[in-house]
């Protein structure tokens, strides 16, 4: 397969996996990118179309690192308000432990 083909498969399943928001996808794919493209750059120096499918791949790469910076910070505020909140949650489940079985509001 020509090394644009392949560069571009890379980009378009990074691509894929970041717009599905598949952290896991996108960590297997970013854990395999340097190994993958350090075997392309073992055949020899890169042509124009590769130098600008490896360009395409770096915006892919970068968008998808900025949704997983993204969807750390909305985790990280969740968690924040989460343990903000854990006596409040806490004293929520005591109380449900506490009322008959069948009983609403």
């Amino acid at each position: 397969m020509p090394r644009s083909a392949k560069i571009g498969q890379l980009a378009a399943a990074l691509a894929q996996a970041g717009a599905a928001r598949d952290w896991e996808r996108l960590g297997v794919l970013a854990h395999n990118l340097a190994p993958q493209l350090a075997a392309l750059k073992m055949r020899g120096p890169w042509s124009r179309a590769e130098l600008a499918a490896l360009a395409q791949l770096r915006a892919h790469h970068d968008n998808a690192a900025a949704a997983c910076a993204e969807a750390l910070g909305t985790l990280s505020g969740r968690l924040a308000d989460l343990r903000n909140n854990k006596d409040g949650w806490i004293a929520y489940a005591l109380a449900s432990d506490t009322e008959p079985a069948g009983h609403q509001e």
